[in-house]
């Protein structure tokens, strides 16, 4: 299992039809057959750190992670939830064995990044 934990800050004077399209957004990248759980919800960080929206998913394995990132539905909820972020946070873990499990997924991702190089960069942005 690939777990992705991303939180979101999210741009100042967004309004709340915004961040309900975003919100709906995230939910239906979440709930893609490629992704064996999902949760999106309000960031309830202890102390508050600004944040205000956490994404997570459980992912089977990298067949399901590259179908997953490359899903019309999470390309475009992409553009419609990055507008909305002015930083984001990850944090990604898994349970495979495979030592080269985060190269794998390194390797997916600069994949991605390559094909559409737009949101590679915005991506660097919001993560940096």
């Amino acid at each position: 299992m690939i777990v992705n934990v991303l939180r979101f800050r999210l741009r100042d004077g967004i309004t709340p039809d915004q961040e309900a399209e975003v919100v709906s957004a995230m939910r239906r990248t979440a709930a893609l057959d490629s992704v064996a759980f999902g949760s999106v919800g309000r960031d309830l960080s202890i102390p508050d750190e600004g944040y205000a929206l956490t994404y997570v998913v459980g992912i089977p394995d990298l067949e399901a992670l590259e179908r997953y990132m490359h899903d019309p539905v999470h390309l475009a909820g992409d553009d419609v939830i990055l507008p909305h972020v002015a930083s984001a946070a990850a944090v990604r873990s898994s349970d495979d064995g495979d030592p080269e499990i985060a190269a794998k997924v390194g390797a997916l991702h600069a994949a991605k990044a390559a094909k559409y190089p737009d949101w590679g960069r915005t991506i660097e942005k919001l993560f940096s």
